[in-house]
C-alpha cells in the first residue's frame, strides 16, 4: 500500500475521525467502524486534509484534467477549500472552487452557489467525505447541471466503505454507470483493515471482516 494511504489512515485515527466500536450507519446497519469528517477541528488538521486530497488528485488524474473543485454542503465545503489551497501551495496549481447552499438565497446576489461561477465547458471535480448510498451527489447534480454546460469526470472521497445496495452494486459503481463519474477514494475499508490489523484488537478486526463479508463488495 502507498505510504500516503497509510499516513492518511493514521491521520484519521489521530484526529478522531476514524472510530472503532459499535455504531449505527445511515443505512440502519450496525457497523464496527465509523468515519465522521465533522470531527476535524483545527487548522493543522485542515491543512493535512487538503494535502492528502491534493496528493490523491495528483497521483490519479493530475492537475491539468479539471477546472473547478466543488464541495457539496456541508462537509464538502472545507474539503474543497483546503484542497484548492494545498494544490496551490504544494504544487503551484491554482484552481477555482465553489460549493452550494442548502437553501437558495433569495436576497443580495441570490442563487445556490458560493465561490467560482461555473461556465460552459468547465470540468468539475467533486470533493466529498464518504460515499455510502450516493444520495449527496444525486441531490446536487441537478443544481450543477443547471448552472452551466459542464462535465463532471471525477469525484474524490476519503473512504470507500465498499457497501452494496439492494441491486448488489456499490454506490461508486452506480454513480459511474448512471452519470459517468469516476469516484476515487483515498482509501478503502480493505486498506483500513490491512493497515490497522496489528494496531487493533483481533476482535475489532474480526468484526470488520465479518461486516465486510455480509455487506460489502466481494
Amino acid at each position: 500500500m502507498e505510504k500516503y494511504k497509510c499516513d492518511f489512515i493514521d491521520f484519521m485515527v489521530e484526529s478522531g475521525v476514524l472510530l472503532f466500536g459499535d455504531f449505527i450507519a445511515k443505512s440502519g446497519r450496525k457497523t464496527p467502524y465509523f468515519v465522521n469528517t465533522g470531527n476535524y477541528k483545527t487548522g493543522a488538521q485542515l491543512y493535512k486534509l487538503g494535502h492528502y486530497y491534493s496528493e490523491a488528485i495528483m497521483n490519479v488524474i493530475g492537475g491539468d484534467s479539471f477546472d473547478v473543485l466543488f464541495g457539496p454542503a456541508y462537509k464538502g465545503i472545507p474539503l474543497a477549500a483546503s484542497t484548492a489551497y494545498t494544490l496551490y501551495t504544494e504544487y503551484g496549481i491554482d484552481k477555482k472552487y465553489c460549493f452550494n447552499r442548502k437553501e437558495v438565497k433569495d436576497h443580495g446576489e441570490g442563487g445556490v452557489f458560493v465561490g467560482a461561477k461555473l461556465g460552459d465547458g468547465d470540468r468539475v471535480v467533486i470533493i466529498e467525505d464518504v460515499m455510502t448510498s450516493g444520495l449527496s451527489i444525486r441531490e446536487t447534480l441537478p443544481y450543477l447541471k443547471a448552472a452551466a454546460d459542464i462535465t463532471i469526470p471525477h469525484e474524490f472521497i476519503s473512504v470507500d466503505r465498499m457497501e452494496v445496495g439492494l441491486n448488489g452494486k456499490t454506490a461508486i459503481k452506480e454513480i459511474y454507470e448512471e452519470f459517468g463519474i469516476q469516484v476515487h477514494p483515498i482509501v478503502t475499508v480493505l486498506d483500513i483493515i490491512e493497515h490497522m490489523r496489528n494496531k487493533l484488537s483481533p476482535d475489532v478486526i474480526d468484526r470488520m471482516e465479518t461486516y465486510l463479508e455480509h455487506y460489502c463488495e466481494k
